[in-house]
C-alpha cells in the first residue's frame, strides 16, 4: 500500500473490516494480536493497522521481539497461532517518521480460532462501533450457509424418522405438483420414493431420517416446534397504526403458502379494462410476483436465526422480510444479473421441481416484472441489512394506459424484455434517460443497456438525441399520444433549447467561463450541437468569445 492509500483508510475510521491498534501507552500483546486477526478473519477479513490510535492519530508501532522490520517472523507467528493457519500479508508504512504495521487479513471460509481455542468474530456493538464478540456454533453454520459451503436443509434430522411425517402433507405436495405443473414423474412414485427423490428423507434401511427440508415440508406442527424452533411465519394487515390481522404460523411450508396466498388473494382487488375485444384484469399486485417474493423469503431465510418471515400488507404496499441477509456475492447492485445462489439449495430445488418457483432460478425477474408491467415502482430492497432481507412492493392504482399499451405492443410482435419494461417505466416518471441511468436500472453492461435502448428506438417507442455517451432518450410522440399526454411531448422537445441556454448561462455565472466540451457534457449533446448553441448565445450578445481554435472559451458579455 502507498502512504496515500493508508492515510485514506485511516481517514475513514474503524469499520467491520478496519481495526486500529495504538501502542502509545503500551505495546500490543501477542495474544491480543492473534485475537484481532481471528476476529477479522471470521467476518469479511480486512486490515489491522498497528500504530494507529482509535481516534485515527498516528503514534507509531513498537518493535516486535526486538525488530520492527522483520515482517516474516510476525507473519510466521500469526500462522502458527491460528487454527486453521492463516496466511496474512504484512507491510511497514512510514508516515511522518512513524511506522505503521499494516496486516492484511483474508476472509476465512472456515471458522478460525486462536491456538488457545478462542472463536470470536467482528460485529457492530451496542455503541454503534465495531468490536469482537463470541462466535457461536450455530453462527458458524449460518456463515457457511451464507458462503455456499453448507446446506442445512439437506442435513438429516436424527430425531425425526420417516414414519413421523404427515400423510396429509404428502397429499398436499401431490396436489401442488398437479396445480403448478411440476415434475409429473414424481406422481408415479409412492410417498417414500417421492420423498427420497426430492431429498426429503435419507436412508434405504432403518432408520430412515427426514432431512430438514423434509421436516419443513412434511412435518406436523409439534415436530416443527421441537426440531426447528426458529421457524415461524407472520401474516399481518396494517392500516395506519392499527393492526387488523396479526396471525403467526408454525405449520409446514406448503400449508403456510396456501393459507397466506389465500388471505392475500381475498384482499387483492382487480380492475378490468378493455383491450380491443378482450377484457384485461389489472390487480393491485401481481399474484405471481407476490408468490415468488414470499417463497423466496421461505427458501432463503436462515433457519438458524430467530425471527419470523413477515408478510405485511399495508394500505399502499406489501413488505416481505426474512431473517438472514443476502448470501455471498449478492448485493443490491447485482440482484438482476447475479447467478442464483440459494442459502438452502435442497429446499430451493424442491420448490423448483414441484413447480412453485421459477425453474430457471430467475424468480427475481418475475418479482420485478410483476411491478413494472403495471407501471408501478420497481421492488425496493433498500432496507435489507446483513441480518434481514426486506422487499417492498408498492401498490396503488395501476397506470391503465400503460398496461393496455404493453399488451398491444406484445400483440403487435414487439417483444418487451424486462430491461425494456424497466426503462419504459422510468421514462414515465423522469421523461429522459441516458445510458448511465439505464445501466444502473437494469444492472447490465453498457453494451446490453445500449442495445435495449436502440431496439426501443427501432420500434418507434422512444426517440434519441445526441451521440455516444451524450445520447439521451425520451418517449416518442406516438406513446405520449396513447397516454393522453400530447403536451408532455411538446414540453420535452420544445423547451429543450431554452433550458440548454439557461443551463449554459448559469454555468458561466458560477464558473466564469465555458468551453465547447463542457457544454456538450452539461447539456448531454454532441460537440457539434454544443458549438451551435454557444455560437447562438454569442450572436444574441449573451456570451463573449475568447481565444482561438481548441482554446476557444466563452464568458458572460459585459
Amino acid at each position: 500500500m502507498t502512504k496515500e492509500e493508508v492515510l485514506n483508510v485511516i481517514s475513514k475510521g474503524e469499520s467491520l473490516t478496519i481495526e486500529f491498534k495504538g501502542e502509545e501507552k503500551s505495546s500490543l500483546s501477542d495474544n491480543e494480536l492473534y485475537k484481532t486477526v481471528v476476529c477479522l478473519a471470521n467476518r469479511e477479513g480486512g486490515l489491522l493497522l498497528i500504530g494507529v490510535e482509535d481516534d485515527g492519530r498516528i503514534t507509531g508501532a513498537r518493535p516486535r521481539h526486538g525488530n520492527l522490520t522483520d515482517t516474516l517472523r510476525l507473519k510466521a507467528a500469526i500462522f502458527n497461532n491460528t487454527v486453521p493457519n492463516l496466511h496474512v500479508e504484512i507491510e511497514i508504512i512510514t508516515i511522518n517518521e512513524k511506522s505503521i504495521i499494516v496486516i492484511k487479513v483474508p476472509r476465512s471460509e472456515r471458522p478460525v480460532c486462536t491456538a488457545s481455542g478462542l472463536y470470536i468474530r467482528r460485529a457492530i456493538m451496542g455503541t454503534g462501533k465495531p468490536g469482537c464478540v463470541p462466535f457461536y456454533a450455530h453462527e458458524m453454520e449460518s456463515r457457511r450457509s451464507k458462503l455456499g459451503l453448507f446446506d442445512l436443509t439437506a442435513q438429516p434430522v436424527t430425531s425425526v424418522e420417516w414414519e413421523d411425517l404427515e400423510p396429509i402433507e404428502f397429499e398436499r405436495l401431490r396436489q401442488i405438483i398437479k396445480q403448478y405443473r411440476g415434475d409429473k414423474t414424481l406422481l408415479d412414485l409412492d410417498d417414500f420414493e417421492m420423498a427420497k427423490a426430492l431429498g426429503l428423507v435419507k436412508g434405504d434401511i432403518e432408520p430412515k431420517h427426514a432431512t430438514l427440508a423434509g421436516v419443513l415440508l412434511l412435518g406436523n406442527e409439534e415436530i416443527l416446534k421441537k426440531n426447528v424452533p426458529s421457524h415461524e411465519v407472520a401474516f399481518q394487515v396494517l392500516k395506519g397504526t392499527k393492526v387488523e390481522v396479526n396471525n403467526f404460523f408454525r405449520w409446514p411450508l406448503l400449508r403456510i403458502m396456501e393459507e397466506i396466498m389465500s388471505q392475500f388473494q381475498a384482499r387483492n382487488r382487480e380492475e378490468e379494462v378493455m383491450v380491443g375485444l378482450f377484457r384485461l384484469g389489472i390487480p393491485d399486485y401481481s399474484e405471481q410476483g407476490i408468490r415468488e417474493a414470499f417463497l423466496n423469503a421461505l427458501i432463503h431465510r436462515d433457519y438458524q436465526k430467530l425471527g419470523a418471515v413477515h408478510f405485511q400488507l399495508y394500505e399502499d404496499r406489501i413488505e416481505i422480510s426474512n431473517p438472514g441477509g443476502f448470501v455471498e456475492g449478492v448485493t443490491l447492485n447485482n440482484l438482476l444479473v447475479t447467478p442464483p445462489k440459494p442459502r438452502n439449495p435442497r429446499l430451493a430445488d424442491v420448490f423448483k421441481r414441484i413447480g412453485l418457483v421459477e425453474r430457471t432460478g430467475r424468480g427475481i425477474d418475475t418479482i420485478f416484472e410483476g411491478q413494472v408491467r403495471y407501471g408501478r415502482p420497481v421492488p425496493d430492497y433498500g432496507r435489507t441489512t446483513e441480518e434481514n432481507v426486506t422487499v417492498i412492493l408498492r401498490g396503488g392504482p395501476a397506470n391503465l394506459d400503460f398496461c393496455k399499451w404493453v399488451v398491444e405492443q406484445e400483440r403487435a410482435g414487439h417483444s418487451l424484455s424486462l430491461d425494456a419494461l424497466i426503462i419504459l417505466n422510468e421514462l414515465q416518471h423522469e421523461r429522459r434517460i441516458d445510458i448511465t441511468r439505464a445501466m444502473e436500472l437494469t444492472q447490465k453492461t453498457e453494451g446490453d443497456a445500449r442495445s435495449t435502448l436502440e431496439r426501443l428506438v427501432e420500434y418507434g417507442i422512444i426517440e434519441a438525441k445526441g451521440e455516444k455517451r451524450g445520447r439521451v432518450y425520451h418517449l416518442a410522440a406516438s406513446v405520449y399520444r396513447v397516454f393522453g399526454k400530447k403536451a408532455g411531448y411538446v414540453r420535452i422537445r420544445g423547451f429543450e433549447p431554452i433550458q440548454q441556454e439557461q443551463m449554459v448561462l448559469q454555468y458561466v455565472k458560477g464558473h466564469g467561463k465555458i468551453k465547447r466540451g463542457e457544454t456538450a457534457e452539461l447539456c448531454k449533446i454532441t460537440v457539434f450541437q454544443a458549438n451551435r448553441l454557444l455560437t447562438k448565445l454569442w450572436k444574441k450578445g449573451k456570451l463573449s468569445r475568447k481565444g482561438k481554435g481548441k482554446g476557444t472559451y466563452y464568458v458572460l458579455s459585459e
